[in-house]
């Protein structure tokens, strides 16, 4: 099995669709030899800010010497970038020798009367069988969806749970309303266990804290104030460190992530940090310093090109648009052109509501996502509810040509699916 044959067939499991519970993954992973029981994690959960705050954690700990695997979802532009070990992604060939034993597995369940696991079902296999292999010294794990049926919750005991902002998204399958996904979010925390809890809103926090004290866990909730942003412009943030009770103490840095939701998120990986500094990790100041200075996230708010100035961002929901529009006030001093591509099952009116003050003009595009929104009734929606001019474009590409073709001073943001997102970032970066 080659890569490209490796790809057809993680893919071609799409058409078993999204299954939440546990008993298929478990299954597979025993058919393996159960791979993750090796293995020493730090689980993330939420709606927003996962990968954000996962690669924080991750760097970290990498500039503190581990060999550190990390495990996230979706990709933007190569599968490869979703297992990755020290910051490096899993190699083609390695992917394409791990899937065929998958694979195999699955032949063998399937012949024993086993239904065929899901795609991240099949990827999550993967990844821990890879980590496994390579005898990582900790994974830090981003869920998938939810977190209580989620495949990556297999795991038994985590060293610490961390559960970012929760927001509505996926309503379909985890609830609809705040304190239900919030429930679901819960399920990662294990009993006698560790949780950090981004700030939240009251209503969630109590969910979270029933949770913790159901399973006899410690719940840590990092105090906004002990994080005090500084300064801040297209090039980064300057943060000082204020939490007294801490190795981590008075310390000052650049983070290189933009946006109010990333100091949050900074300081919820600063918690899991200390928290695992209690339990016997050596993590330093210069290694936090080096690491949140340095990390590179690609999609979240990232500047692409800077004359014209060109920004993609993978907001995807109304919590990411309600960041967005937070970040844009405090960076954009003019109004800007925003090329924007999203799903049809997303409440995209509360969405655009959050930019459309900032916007001077709507591009509308189709992501290549069978749930995607036409660009045309994209166009006609923004148009009609909005008064602000809006053209549907036949491709990402000519989106890319005409952001790049602009006057120097013009701003561009491409916004919205993930999957638009990434293609968006390949098309400018091969025009630059």
């Amino acid at each position: 099995m080659n890569y490209q044959q490796a790809l057809e067939y993680i893919h071609g499991t799409s058409m078993f669709g999204i299954k939440l519970g546990l008993d298929n993954i478990t299954l597979l992973l025993d058919y393996l030899g159960n791979p993750h029981k090796n293995l020493k994690c730090i689980h993330v959960a939420g709606t927003n800010g996962k990968g954000s705050t996962s690669h924080m954690i991750s760097n970290v700990l990498i500039n503190s010497g581990y060999k550190t695997g990390l495990y996230i979802s979706p990709y933007l532009e190569e599968f490869t970038e979703r297992i990755q070990i020290d910051g490096t992604k899993i190699r083609k060939e390695e992917l394409a020798e791990i899937t065929e034993k998958i694979k195999n597995a699955v032949s063998k369940m399937m012949k024993d009367g086993h239904p065929s696991p899901s795609e991240f079902e099949l990827v999550t296999a993967i990844g821990f069988e890879y980590f496994n292999q390579k005898a990582v010294d900790i994974v830090v794990l981003e869920v998938g969806m939810g977190g209580r049926f989620d495949a990556t919750n297999v795991i038994t005991a985590p060293l610490v749970s961390v559960i970012t902002s929760i927001g509505m998204d996926h309503t379909q399958y985890l609830g609809d309303t705040l304190e239900k996904i919030a429930f679901e979010k819960a399920g990662i925390i294990k009993p006698g266990s560790t949780v950090v809890l981004y700030p939240q809103c009251e209503d969630v926090t109590e969910v979270i804290k029933e949770q913790a004290k159901k399973t006899n866990s410690i719940c840590l909730f990092p105090n906004i104030s002990d994080i005090i942003l500084e300064d801040a412009d297209l090039n980064g943030q300057v943060i000082f460190y204020a939490k007294k009770a801490s190795p981590f103490k008075d310390l000052k840095f650049s983070l290189t992530l933009l946006g109010d939701h990333q100091v949050l998120n900074c300081l919820t990986a600063l918690t899991a940090l200390e928290a695992l500094v209690e339990k016997g990790y050596e993590i330093s100041r210069d290694a936090v310093t080096e690491s949140m200075s340095s990390i590179a996230f690609p999609g979240r708010f990232e500047r692409i090109s800077s004359n014209p100035l060109t920004i993609i961002d993978g907001a995807h929901n109304l919590n990411g648009f309600e960041a967005l529009s937070k970040t844009l006030s405090r960076y954009m001093n003019k109004k800007i052109f925003v090329v924007i591509g999203i799903l049809a099952d997303k409440g995209y009116g509360p969405m655009l509501k959050e930019i459309a003050p900032y916007a001077r003009k709507f591009f509308t595009v189709t992501p290549l996502n069978p749930r995607a929104l036409p660009a045309e009734k994209l166009a006609t929606y923004i148009i009609s509810n909005f008064n602000i001019e809006a053209e549907a474009l036949d491709s990402i590409d000519s989106a890319a040509e005409i952001a790049l073709n602009s006057p120097a001073d013009d701003i561009y943001l491409f916004v919205g699916s993930l999957y638009m997102i990434g293609e968006a970032r390949t098309s400018l970066k091969k025009r630059i």
